[in-house]
């Protein structure tokens, strides 16, 4: 039976969702990549003990999440009641519905009909009785809000979840669900969006400045634009890269010139600093209130220890900063 680490909390940074009493870690792991029905269970387990072991306490699925969908829940789902279940409350799992996940008109998008019925599968097949934040994950331009923010707070009401969280989200559309979640008395708490050096569309959307003025969180996933802000592109493309051996997400029109240019622009920056491209881009993504904390995916446990140290170190700088800025300029116009 796995142990977990006794020192498990002694380095890991926590901070509040927005103004809520809810905590995250700096560092959460999702289970985007690798935990689907073509990945390694035994390095699944080893993945979140890694994780575990170093203070991380949020994992965070989608029903979709594979492949096939819904399999990284049930492979989550099997770990937990084998070896994490002692630990549960010391734990925050999140889930999400809101991209298409069975046939027909009810399998998809903002439906409370949607919603309600991908919840409970998620559940079950983690076997689970409640998640902790349970997600809308995209906007739907023909449900009604109000109806989807209904289910929402139905599912905290019902006590299948604890929290209400949006996902790709704009600022205009989070203030107006925001205001129907505070009429239900749901307690929505945080939203998930990209966010990295490269992808600024927070910023250019409007989400970053609501979600403070709202007073809740954000949580960031693409920290490192899916492996693109590391080394491992800087002299070509890897054969065993995701760009080769996935393709789903990552595609290899992604790596222009111009980017790869910026990007060994940066690896300079971040040498400088006495650290990897990773941790830089990292530190970025941490370095104001707005942000609660960065969801990493991985491959390997030893990813896992290497993101962890973007939390050693100073801060980047006013001027580091500015420097950043002004490299990736050409790439955001």
């Amino acid at each position: 039976m796995y142990q977990p680490s006794q020192t498990r909390y002694d380095s890991m940074k926590y901070k509040s969702c927005g103004k809520s009493g809810l905590k995250l870690p700096a560092v959460s792991l999702g289970l985007w990549h690798n935990f689907g029905d073509t990945a390694d269970y035994e390095n699944m387990k080893r993945l979140l003990f890694t994780a575990f072991d170093h203070g991380i306490t949020h994992f965070d699925l989608a029903n979709n999440y594979g492949p096939a969908p819904g399999s990284a829940e049930l492979h989550f789902g099997r770990i937990l009641k084998e070896d994490l279940a002692p630990y549960r409350d010391e734990l925050l799992i999140s889930t999400k519905a809101g991209y298409e996940m069975w046939p027909g008109p009810y399998g998809n998008w903002g439906s409370r009909k949607y919603l309600l019925a991908s919840l409970d599968q998620s559940l079950r097949r983690m076997k689970l009785d409640y998640v902790d934040i349970f997600y809308h994950h995209r906007m739907d331009p023909d449900t009604p809000l109000e109806e989807s923010m209904g289910a929402l707070a139905q599912a905290v009401k019902s006590g299948k979840a604890l929290y209400a969280g949006l996902s790709n989200y704009d600022g205009e559309t989070m203030i107006k669900a925001c205001r129907i979640l505070e009429d239900l008395r749901c307690p929505f708490v945080l939203n998930q969006n990209a966010y990295n050096i490269l992808n600024r569309t927070i910023e250019r959307n409007g989400l970053k400045q609501a979600a403070l003025e709202k007073g809740k969180g954000i949580i960031a996933f693409k920290p490192l634009e899916q492996g693109l802000l590391t080394d491992r592109y800087l002299n070509g493309i890897p054969e065993d890269s995701r760009i080769r051996t996935d393709g789903r997400f990552l595609h290899e029109d992604a790596l222009t010139d111009a980017k790869l240019t910026v990007i060994r622009q940066l690896n300079d920056l971040a040498a400088e600093r006495g650290e990897t491209l990773a941790c830089m881009a990292l530190k970025w993504v941490m370095k104001d209130d707005a942000v609660t904390g960065v969801l990493i995916g991985a491959s390997r446990p030893e990813q896992i220890l290497e993101n962890l140290k973007a939390l050693e170190g100073a801060p980047l700088s006013a001027e580091e900063l500015k420097k950043i800025d002004e490299l990736v300029q050409p790439l955001l116009a």
